[in-house]
């Protein structure tokens, strides 16, 4: 009998002799092996061919040595899959009508779970190729993240200036629009469930756009429907509201199983704030691997004692690798907080 996942074994509590390690965004950008299939293949090509998606899927493992592999995929399928022309450009995602702009935000848009069958057979591809010990997280974006990006149009403008006057403006529009975003998520959730993801984590890239309590009468509800339909399901789950600062506080078992921490809140003080029975992940600033090794060093080791005194955390970044990031200096990190003597 194959044994249980680190990942997994750290989700349901029990305690191991480290903790286990991935990384958001680990799949891209920093890899080379990634860099060299992106000249020959598009971004959509990529997430929708079953072989391309499985193998990208699965190149951090080998590349990186990390012990989780994320889904291929992109948060913006889920308004693409709403009826919005998306396109995937060298300077980001664009989508082809911004809501914001929209006479009636809400003309055109239908809930097509169908379109989503293609992300389906890649999980199926990958539960194939990956080997019994890495486990396969699923994902799909945060409900304010995904509706900055439908208003807005365009990513570019980090502060969404569109979207959030149309958040302010169009109480009752915003919250026609969450409840389609939700709906269809939980569809989407439910169809990699059944394809075979063992893990799920909630992106809410952009949680502090708005103050702590807009969102948490706005969208942290429906986190809490998420949370539900996950448990009902009986996977693992991981919310990141990155962003949110004391907000932490009130985020309860009931959103999540486990949370991951941005690089801006220090995690023993996240660890103080946020409910003893949520488990952390995070928070390396992945821009560290900008320094000398013995500068990173002396940062993981103030992680290592951390996680002699704490079992339900995971390694990751506060937010995902950045373009140009040493690819050499991420597998020397993964390999050194392997080794390491935690001392459990």
């Amino acid at each position: 009998m194959n044994e249980k996942p680190l990942l997994l074994k750290t989700l349901s509590g029990e305690h191991t002799s480290r903790p286990p390690v991935w990384y958001m965004r680990q799949a891209g950008r920093i890899l080379p092996s990634y860099l060299e299939l992106k000249k020959k293949h598009t971004f959509w090509q990529m997430m929708k061919d079953p072989e391309l998606g499985a193998r990208v899927t699965l190149l951090p493992v080998d590349d990186l040595g990390v012990d989780a592999a994320i889904l291929f995929s992109d948060i913006l399928v889920v308004p693409w899959a709403m009826g919005m022309g998306l396109e995937f450009t060298d300077g980001g995602p664009v989508f082809e009508t911004a809501l914001a702009r929209r006479n009636n935000p809400l003309k055109g848009l239908h809930l097509q779970p169908e379109k989503l069958e293609y992300i389906y057979r890649v999980i199926n591809k990958i539960t194939q190729r990956k080997p019994a010990h890495i486990p396969l997280i699923g994902f799909c974006g945060g409900p304010l993240t995904v509706l900055c990006y439908m208003l807005e149009g365009i990513g570019k403008n980090p502060e969404f200036p569109e979207a959030i006057r149309f958040i302010y403006n169009e109480k009752k529009h915003t919250a026609r629009l969450v409840d389609m975003i939700v709906k269809l998520s939980i569809e989407y959730i439910r169809g990699q469930v059944r394809s075979g993801i063992d893990v799920f984590q909630l992106f809410e890239t952009h949680g502090g756009l708005v103050p702590f309590e807009l969102y948490k009468k706005l969208f942290l509800p429906v986190v809490k429907t998420i949370a539900a339909e996950l448990r009902s399901l009986k996977i693992p789950f991981i919310y990141f509201p990155k962003d949110i600062g004391t907000g932490l506080k009130d985020i309860t078992p009931g959103h999540c199983d486990f949370m991951s921490v941005d690089w801006q809140t220090p995690l023993r003080y996240a660890r103080e704030l946020v409910h003893r029975d949520i488990g952390l992940q995070g928070n390396i600033d992945p821009r560290l691997l900008y320094a000398e090794k013995h500068e990173i060093e002396e940062v993981l080791q103030q992680y290592i004692e951390f996680g002699r005194d704490n079992h339900d955390w995971i390694i990751n970044l506060g937010h995902g690798f950045k373009p140009g990031l040493s690819y050499e200096k991420a597998r020397w990190m993964t390999g050194y907080l392997k080794e390491a003597d935690w001392k459990r």
